[in-house]
C-alpha cells in the first residue's frame, strides 16, 4: 500500500525506535503525520482568532510537544500516537482562541487558497456551531471507535490507510467499524 501510512512500518514500531534513540525514526514519524495534521489544522483557527500563529506553526508547536514528551507516551492501542497529535494540536488552538479574546479585534483575513472554503472538514460538514457538540458526542465513543472516526472524517484518511495505521484485517472491516461509530455519534448528538 502506497500513502502516508502505507510505505511506513507501524507507528507503534516507530515510537518504539524513537524511545530508543532512533532519530531516523522521529523523522518517519514527523514525514508521517506532518500532512495529515496541516490538512486537519488548516482553518481550525476561526480568522478572528489568527495572529502570526499560522497553521504551519501550530502543527510545528504540536510536534515539539510530542516529541519532548514522547518517552512518556506509551502506546496503548493503535491509533494511538495519532489521537494523542490531535489533542495537543486541539489544546494549542484552544490556547490561540484565548490568546485572541484578550487582545483587540484583529483585521480578518483568510489563509485559504482561492476558491476554498475556511473551516475544518468536521466545521464545513455540521456547522461551527455545532462543533463543540460533536467534540463532547465524540468523547462519549470507545477509543476503538472515536480513533477510525477521527481519521476518516477529520484527517481524511482512506480505509486502507487506517486499516494499516489500526493493524485491522482489512479496508472494510474498517469501513463497517466507521460506519457503525458515525451512527452512534449521531444518536448521540441526536439525543442532546
Amino acid at each position: 500500500m502506497s500513502g502516508p501510512i502505507g510505505d511506513l512500518q507501524n507507528t507503534t514500531a516507530l515510537l518504539k525506535r524513537y524511545q530508543g534513540g532512533d532519530s531516523g525514526a522521529r523523522d518517519q514519524l514527523i514525514n508521517r503525520y506532518l500532512p495529515i495534521l496541516r490538512r486537519w489544522a488548516r482553518g481550525r483557527l476561526p480568522r478572528y482568532g489568527r495572529d502570526l500563529s499560522e497553521t504551519d506553526d501550530l502543527v510545528q508547536v504540536t510536534f515539539i510537544r510530542a516529541l519532548n514528551n514522547l518517552e512518556r507516551f506509551e502506546s496503548t492501542r493503535p491509533g494511538a500516537f495519532l489521537a494523542y497529535l490531535r489533542t495537543i494540536l486541539l489544546n494549542n488552538v484552544r490556547e490561540e482562541l484565548r490568546k485572541s479574546g484578550r487582545q483587540p479585534h484583529k483585521e480578518e483575513y483568510s489563509d485559504a487558497s482561492p476558491g476554498e472554503s475556511p473551516g475544518s472538514v468536521v466545521e464545513q460538514v455540521i456547522g461551527a456551531e455545532l462543533v463543540e457538540e460533536y467534540e463532547e458526542a465524540l468523547e462519549k465513543l470507545r477509543p476503538e471507535e472515536r480513533e477510525p472516526v477521527i481519521m476518516r472524517v477529520e484527517f481524511g484518511m482512506t480505509y486502507p490507510e487506517i486499516a494499516a495505521e489500526l493493524g485491522s484485517p482489512s479496508a472494510n472491516a474498517v469501513r463497517m467499524t466507521i460506519s457503525r461509530a458515525l451512527a452512534k455519534l449521531a444518536k448521540v448528538m441526536g439525543n442532546e
